[in-house]
């Protein structure tokens, strides 16, 4: 008997069934959610200024606070390495080496969910999918750890509404009885700033532009003595500076800190504060593999920058004397400044190794990953590129229809590499290729970016191998 028309509709809601709600439970299970996949993120790359007592403007800790902001957390998130992105890591995600320390920028898979996300009416989620809440620490300023030695400098005051002062700040003596190498040092502000009250820009929270300082020694009077040694620039929002494991920088006995060019900006309200130096140690007895290397690379003399005009390129070159590894990229730049690049050039290869965004409210040093840091030849040139934007389209200029030229002031402008560099002996240059190819296992086909001689052995023999089978032939 044949089936009735009733029958065939029954069997086939019954086989479709299952289909709808399978689709069902998959559309469900790829919604983006709060809890599941945006919290995770926030916990990673946000929450640690975002939040009560933090640098961020606005807590970004439970749905209740973020939600209301998905909108202008797509927006800043999706600059991604332009000026005003957040996170505050301006790295380019499409050119050059890609992997650094302490990176807290975010994935494209990221970016989607956040999107998605903030499109789609910001569903909450089920609270079980939720990351267990971070515990933050407030008695503790330090990012790089808690230091072993903690220098306070003399406190200033810097009234609302008066121009920016440049000068120096009293020397300041460290307090060491012995010298000790140095593996990371951070310098932070504190300040009198009510931070629930501040405005939401960096430059709102402190006065301090930069510092930039050094240690010396000091004569009976307090005057300084001799040269005084270098130590990475201050600069508002920066990182913490953490040396290359097998370069840590020697700080000397009975040395003070020093500083003769310290750049205070008003914050728009009477505010009172004073830097903080911390040191971190490395264990006494510690002998450093690497000597550092303080060569020059940027241009302050011939900047000339056209008002209202952008795509404008600033160039600079160094020729390296020594084997040399670059443990940071660190731009900098002032307000016109939109990005910067780091070219390596030997023979008649031209690399890019880093391309970076620039925002003049924060300051990044990029420190490379150990296996991906560049090791140079000596004789490599390297060649940074600043590209200009003296447009209105430019948030950080006040005025684009001025000229602009060198200077220290926020309305003239640096630029300049302030990454740091370590010198490698012949030993040590072939050593640190070797242990290279060995870490990333590479083959003859491979390429990394930064390290031109490290496949070398692998495609062509070494000197030395060369006159080894030669004796041999010699002695057959």
């Amino acid at each position: 008997m044949r089936p009735t028309i009733a029958k065939i509709l029954t069997s086939s809601f019954a086989l479709l069934a299952p289909i709808v709600v399978t689709s069902q439970a998959l559309a469900q299970q790829d919604e983006v959610t709060f809890h599941k996949d945006i919290e995770p993120i926030l916990q990673r790359s946000c929450q640690n200024c975002h939040r009560v007592g933090g640098a961020g403007p606005m807590p970004l800790i439970t749905y209740e606070q973020v939600a209301p902001f998905a909108g202008l957390i797509e927006y800043k998130t999706g600059l991604r390495d332009r000026a005003g992105a957040m996170p505050p890591w301006y790295m380019e995600k499409n050119i050059g080496i890609q992997d650094y320390k302490d990176d807290p920028s975010l994935s494209d898979e990221e970016l989607a969910a956040i999107s998605a996300w903030a499109r789609n009416g910001t569903p909450q989620g089920n609270v079980a999918d939720a990351p267990e809440a971070l515990s933050f620490d407030d008695s503790t300023k330090w990012k790089a750890g808690e230091p072993d030695l903690v220098v306070v400098m003399n406190d200033v005051t810097k009234l609302a509404g008066t121009p920016d002062w440049w000068g120096e700040i009293d020397y300041m003596p460290i307090g060491l009885e012995e010298d000790r190498y140095v593996k990371s040092v951070e310098v932070v502000e504190v300040n009198d700033v009510d931070t629930s009250a501040a405005a939401g820009t960096v430059g709102g929270r402190y006065i301090f532009h930069h510092m930039i300082w050094g240690t010396a020694q000091l004569d009976e009077n307090g005057e300084r003595q001799g040269f005084s040694i270098p130590w990475p620039v201050h600069e508002v929002g920066r990182n913490a500076d953490i040396f290359d494991e097998d370069a840590g920088r020697l700080l000397k006995a009975g040395t003070a800190i020093v500083s003769d060019s310290v750049h205070l900006h008003s914050n728009g309200r009477d505010t009172t504060g004073h830097m903080e130096v911390g040191f971190r140690f490395h264990p006494k007895g510690y002998e450093p593999k690497y000597k550092p290397s303080f060569i020059g690379l940027g241009n302050g003399v011939d900047i000339s920058i056209t008002g209202n005009q952008k795509d404008q390129e600033l160039h600079a070159y160094t020729v390296l004397q020594q084997h040399t590894k670059v443990v940071t990229f660190e731009p900098h730049l002032h307000a016109p400044g939109e990005r910067m690049c780091l070219e390596a050039i030997w023979g008649y290869t031209v690399e890019t190794l880093s391309c970076v965004g620039y925002d003049h409210n924060w300051v990044r040093g990029y420190p490379y990953a150990d296996d991906a840091a560049p090791i140079l030849p000596k004789g490599t040139i390297l060649h940074i590129v600043g590209y200009m934007n003296n447009t209105d389209s430019n948030p950080n200029v006040p005025d684009p229809r001025n000229w602009q030229g060198s200077g220290n002031r926020s309305v003239t402008n640096m630029f300049i590499d302030l990454g740091i560099r370590v010198e490698l002996t012949d030993e040590q240059f072939a050593e640190a290729m070797e242990e290279r190819r060995q870490v990333l296992n590479l083959g003859p086909n491979d390429h990394v970016i930064g390290c031109p001689l490290c496949l070398a052995p692998l495609v062509a023999p070494v000197a030395e191998q060369r006159e080894l089978d030669g004796d041999e032939v010699a002695a057959n």
